[in-house]
Formats: structure tokens, sequence, C-alpha cells
């Protein structure tokens, strides 16, 4: 059974500038919510016991979110007001199964992941994007189940415009499982339209095997100077390492956008 998972957070969200100018893209509202909650209630709803977050100094108001103690204990020691008694725990509750770890330069998702290499105890553990929110259905829990018949890492899967290929890694994919999942060949990193070998993105879910950390330690920078997690998946593919793309049933969300932002609102207050 997974029991971990890691979520970078480290990024600027200069897409969702000027609000992220002076606060924290994850920490941003979506119905009233702030949205890195939507993301730890998937992992608790997957059975994720520990979840390590990848920060920078930067983005200390995120674990000072989570530690606010001496705050809520002084309100709800005034007002007694059941609904912040309600939240406390809520945070209280996260707040035990949260570890931080810090990447303050910014040198791509593939750097962030080895970051938490001390920190994972098992052969895999579960990777979220927090920009990409996945709605009315736990993917995360499906891809669980897959890797449980598979005992190989799973990553999420959508079809996306070909127009907007070279904003995602893009796979090649390899035999079919079943009408939702298929063996992948390769996965290439932000392809142009003409190199690219289908319109199957790459989203924000990942169940990565531990031998990753040896790929990430050793690999150059890739396109813009970064350390892309595509790259070291990459190499696992050609080592024979087996990688699954799930198509996943529930709805995306691309939160780290203006408009996906905006969007994202509206969907949720919808359920």
């Amino acid at each position: 059974m997974i029991k971990q998972a890691i979520i970078p957070l480290a990024g600027l969200g200069t897409r969702l500038l000027p609000l992220t100018s002076v606060f924290a893209k994850e920490l941003l509202p979506i119905n009233g919510k702030p949205g890195i909650e939507y993301i730890l209630d998937e992992c608790i709803d997957a059975g994720i016991e520990e979840v390590v977050f990848i920060i920078s100094k930067k983005k200390l108001m995120i674990k000072n979110y989570f530690y606010k103690d001496s705050f809520y204990k002084k309100i709800i020691k005034k007002k007694k007001d059941p609904r912040v008694i309600k939240e406390y725990k809520k945070i209280l509750k996260y707040k035990k199964m949260i570890k931080f770890v810090y990447q303050n330069k910014p040198l791509g998702t593939g750097d962030a992941v080895l970051k938490t290499k001390k920190y994972i105890k098992d052969k895999f553990f579960l990777m979220l994007l927090p920009d990409d929110l996945i709605i009315k259905h736990n993917c995360s829990k499906s891809m669980m189940r897959i890797h449980n018949r598979h005992k190989s890492s799973i990553m999420a899967s959508m079809n996306v415009s070909r127009k907007t290929v070279s904003r995602w890694g893009i796979y090649k994919l390899g035999k079919k499982i079943n009408k939702t999942n298929y063996f992948v060949n390769d996965v290439i990193e932000k392809p142009s339209a003409s190199k690219a070998p289908s319109n199957k993105a790459v989203i924000g879910r990942y169940i990565l095997p531990k031998t990753i950390f040896s790929k990430l330690s050793k690999q150059k920078p890739g396109k813009g100077g970064e350390i892309h997690i595509t790259d070291a998946i990459q190499s696992l593919i050609k080592e024979n390492e087996k990688f699954i793309a799930h198509n996943f049933a529930g709805k995306y969300l691309d939160c780290g956008s203006m408009q996906g932002y905006i969007n994202s609102t509206v969907e949720i207050s919808k359920i």
C-alpha cells in the first residue's frame, strides 16, 4: 500500500500575478477553501498517511498556515465559535501528516522531488501537482487500484489539443491494457506539435518508484535549465521499468492560471 505523498509547492505562481505577489497561490481560496486543502483531502481519501510539502523560504506562508495554534486557541477561548473550532480541528488533522522540505532555487520539478529522498520509505510514492485539481472522482485512489493490480508506476493522462502539446509532457503509448489504461513507451517533455507522438498529456498525478531518486541525482538540466521529472521517467522506461498511463474519470481543472483559477471556483461551486 502507498502511504506517502509529495507535493511540490515552491513555484512562484507567476501565472496568477498580481495575486501571488503577496500570497501563496496554493492558499488562494477556491469556493471559500484554500486550494491546497482539496489536494490534501484527495490524499486522505486515497489512504495517504504522510505528505511531504516542498516549499521555499519565499513560501513560508504555507507552513505558517498550518502552525497558527496560538491564534486559533485565543479566538476559541474568547468566542467558542463552533465554525472556528471545526476549522482548527481540520488544520490540526492536516498538520499531523505534513512534513516540510525546502527547494530555494527554482531548478524544476525533478529537483523538487529529489529533495524528498530522505523521507520516502517504501518502493512507491504518490506525487500530486497542486495546480491540477481533479474533481468528481478521486484520481489518486483509482491510480492506486491500478498500481496494486500491476505493481507498476502510474501517471494520469488526458487528451489535449494538438495546438497545446508544447505545454505538456506527452506520451507515446504502448500496449492497451483496457479502455482507460495503456503501457507507456515514451514521455517527451513539451514537444512541438510536429514532434508530439500523441495528444495524450501527463496530468499532475503520479505514482513513482523510489528508484527515480538515483536517476534524478545524476540528471543534467533539460529545457529551460531545469531538472524535469519526465526526463527521469523516460530513463526508467528505457530500462524497462513499467509505467501506465491512466485516463482518469474526474473533471480536470487548471487552477494555476488566472482564467483557470476563476473557472475552478465556478465549477466547484456547482458540486
